[in-house]
């Protein structure tokens, strides 16, 4: 359905150790540099951070949350954590299952440094 999300961010180096250290978790190699761009590519689609083209600042969407599939509990627990030790913090319930309509399933939620919200999900085979 997508074939890429880009988030805005005011201090783009800050934010490509962020999402190299993050991203990393999932196999991915470190961001690549186009302008004020950096790209994150999988076969799945592009994961791009960028300055605002328009001069103004960033901000994050009040609401909005960016999902990451995980492979396993263990790699949305690296993810997590990857995103904290390089200046991410921490929201909502700590990593772990939660029970929902859709069944079980493995959430660990933490925002980027320009608070944006993210989400590690796994879904556990039925």
């Amino acid at each position: 359905m997508f074939s890429h999300v880009m988030l805005g961010v005011s201090d783009l180096e800050v934010s490509r150790k962020f999402y190299d250290a993050l991203l990393g978790t999932l196999g991915l190699g470190p961001g690549v540099a186009n302008k004020n761009r950096y790209f994150y590519r999988s076969p799945g689609g592009t994961f791009a951070i960028s300055t605002p083209i328009n001069g103004q600042p960033a901000t994050y969407g009040n609401g909005s949350t960016l999902g990451f599939s995980m492979a396993s509990p263990e790699q949305a627990d690296a993810f997590h954590a990857a995103g904290v030790a390089n200046g991410g913090t921490t929201c909502e319930d700590p990593p772990g299952y939660r029970e929902g309509p859709a069944g079980k399933i493995f959430l660990a939620y933490l925002r980027d440094p320009d608070g944006n919200k993210l989400c590690a999900l796994h879904r556990p085979a039925k």
